[in-house]
């Protein structure tokens, strides 16, 4: 089939080499302007642009599809679907309508659940079991178009960088199942009870200890690796790239899941529960901080300039006394 791919970060970028791998023919790529990056803020393709230019395939960034002029050169590549993956930009009726069978999304989550620009970190937040990709016939609603066909995974301890991957590759062989037989895979109308997935705004990686300690677990993952989850210290940002769970020893019954630091359950420490919100809590070779309910134990940190490092390794630098309240 003939289709104009449009898509932008790296997730849609395995999802267009499954479809030229299929040995569909790709007239046209649509993408993001190149942004202004790095040290330097030299201007940077999208990986999709990237990609697409490798191949030989024309790229296309227009600011808009909302003029006419826009509109008829993407008419004009006479396409039989749009496949659509995080392009960045909404896309009016006459896009639509323009090829033949219409335009394909790969949507990652499992809708009507988490609607909107940003449904994997969402679901990890909500902490949902699991998520998914689905193959959404589009239309003029945000992400309210029928599904084709669709995926499952468990979010079990899974960052969003590791669900993005996942979810990715997923998404890449439905499209090319749906694409293969059309027919085959008819859409389907979505349930009700539709949920919103907003943008992930950057004030939302600040870790809050005053929820439960599996609750800051998820924003860890949940803002792995952008915009990264933080606390402040002394002036300074720190990120936590990786954490583990400790349930308080006393008013929990049963221990909750403890991600990634099983060991850790049988300690006997001070975890007792009654510690402020926030507070540093010795738990060598590293620490631990209160949360609502239990502690969260950072495994993996960075501070701003500096590489990943244990907290042991930032604490012989960087020290941050028991009691430090941390915000």
């Amino acid at each position: 089939m003939r289709i104009v791919f449009m898509g932008t970060p790296e997730f849609a970028v395995p999802i267009l080499d499954a479809v030229v791998a299929a040995g569909h023919e790709v007239v046209a790529a649509y993408t993001q302007p190149p942004r202004r990056a790095g040290r330097g803020k030299a201007l940077t393709p999208s990986p999709v642009q990237a990609s697409a230019e490798a191949r030989g395939i024309a790229v296309h960034h227009p600011v808009s599809l909302r003029d006419a002029a826009a509109q008829a050169v993407f008419a004009g590549h006479g396409a039989d679907v749009a496949v659509v993956a995080a392009y960045g930009l909404i896309l009016p009726r006459a896009v639509l309508d323009a090829p033949r069978h219409g335009c394909l999304n790969v949507h990652a989550s499992l809708l009507p659940r988490w609607r909107g620009a940003a449904p994997i970190q969402r679901a990890i937040l909500a902490g949902d079991a699991e998520t998914g990709v689905g193959i959404m016939q589009m239309e003029a609603g945000l992400d309210t178009g029928p599904v084709r066909l669709e995926g499952r995974t468990p979010v079990d301890g899974k960052t969003a960088g590791a669900l993005t991957a996942e979810l990715s590759a997923m998404g890449a062989r439905l499209m090319v199942e749906v694409l293969a037989d059309l027919a085959g895979y008819p859409p389907v109308a979505q349930a009700e009870g539709a949920t919103h997935a907003p943008k992930i705004d950057k004030a939302e990686a600040r870790l809050d200890f005053s929820l439960r300690a599996v609750e800051v677990e998820r924003q860890v993952r949940a803002f792995n690796p952008a915009p990264g989850a933080f606390f402040e210290v002394g002036g300074e940002r720190v990120r936590v790239l990786q954490a583990s769970v400790i349930p308080a020893q006393a008013g929990i019954e049963g221990a909750e899941v403890i991600a990634g630091a099983e060991a850790l359950a049988t300690l006997d420490s001070p975890f007792c529960g009654n510690d402020e919100v926030g507070a540093v809590i010795d738990h060598a070779p590293g620490f631990a901080v209160a949360c609502a309910e239990g502690y969260l134990v950072p495994t993996l940190i960075q501070r701003a300039g500096r590489g990943a490092m244990t907290p042991a390794e930032l604490l012989r630098g960087f020290p941050i006394p028991v009691g430090t309240i941390l915000a």
